[in-house]
């Protein structure tokens, strides 16, 4: 880890308690050739959630997190190329059903899975894999983990949100340009709509991809990551649970026995401006597969 430059926060806990970045972003490293590139972050304080949120779907209460370990992110989504690899050294086999867009409705084929995720073509290497249920990126977190003996896992919420807010503090942390958010991930925007016609309005700007995008094509943020917003929805470790009750406030992610819901992040490529900013929650059974649901990968440091 000497190699790695991490670039430290000042952490400011008055007036907010929002971990600022500065200087500019840390370099990515890898543990193996063909492992994802993760990004170092350091410990920091930030405020997480926001007050209300749609009806069964609470984003707060605001509360302060203090992430009091060192862990890296991936810089990007986990791509088909990287899941093709685990699933290659594993043997795995694949499972069939994954709920996707033909254009015109919702199906669930038996045959679709992260090979065939509804796309009309073979996906792209280095497109985010999808159509992959939380079950498949814990496995293959852990598959990552014994295979570089460095400690892979799925990111917690609280993470999650503390890399995307990348110091921020407003709902949407790209800024308030009218094109900021097609440069800064692959939103549901003029391309998305007139691709697929969903019956919600889309941002007023357009990335030029109707559906997903390689990983990588859209601006960093402060903190060096990609796509956290857009693209496909993003796994992470916790359970969810309305209103954070019980969920630690240093980082780590809830968990418990039974679990039936688990929390998602970052929006996709059909989400609705309205789901698309950083403090909304989505929760999805562990087994569930979507042509617009993937991963990335922490690891503690």
């Amino acid at each position: 880890m000497a190699a790695v430059r991490v670039v430290l926060l000042a952490v400011v806990l008055a007036a907010g308690g929002c971990a600022r970045p500065v200087a500019d972003a840390p370099a990515a490293f890898r543990d193996c050739r063909d492992c994802p590139a993760m990004v170092a972050l350091p410990p920091g304080a930030f405020l997480m959630g926001a007050e209300g949120g749609e009806e069964g779907r609470p984003e707060g209460p605001v509360r302060t997190v203090r992430i009091v370990h060192r862990f890296a992110l991936g810089r990007h989504e986990v791509t088909q190329a990287e899941f093709a690899r685990f699933v290659d050294a594993t043997g795995r086999a694949s499972r069939g059903g994954c709920q996707v867009w033909d254009g015109r409705q919702w199906q669930f084929p038996s045959g679709a899975d992260w090979r065939d995720p509804g796309y009309g073509r073979p996906p792209l290497a280095d497109e985010p894999v999808a159509c992959v249920s939380w079950e498949d990126a814990r496995d293959y977190a852990a598959w990552l983990a014994g295979v570089t003996g460095q400690p892979y896992r799925l990111p917690s919420e609280a993470e999650w949100e503390y890399a995307a807010r990348a110091g921020t503090t407003t709902r949407f942390p790209w800024g308030d340009a009218a094109d900021a958010p097609c440069r800064a991930g692959n939103v549901y925007d003029r391309s998305g709509a007139a691709a697929n016609g969903f019956d919600w309005d889309s941002f007023d700007c357009d990335d030029g991809y109707g559906r997903v995008a390689p990983v990588g094509r859209f601006a960093a943020n402060a903190y060096g990551l990609h796509d956290l917003l857009g693209n496909l929805w993003e796994w992470t470790a916790d359970c969810y649970v309305p209103g954070y009750a019980g969920v630690p406030v240093d980082g780590r992610p809830f968990g418990r026995e039974g679990c039936e819901r688990r929390s998602v992040r970052g929006g996709s490529w059909i989400t609705r401006p309205g789901r698309q900013h950083v403090t909304f929650r989505g929760r999805d059974p562990p087994d569930a597969r979507y042509s617009f649901f993937g991963f990335r990968v922490a690891r503690d440091l």
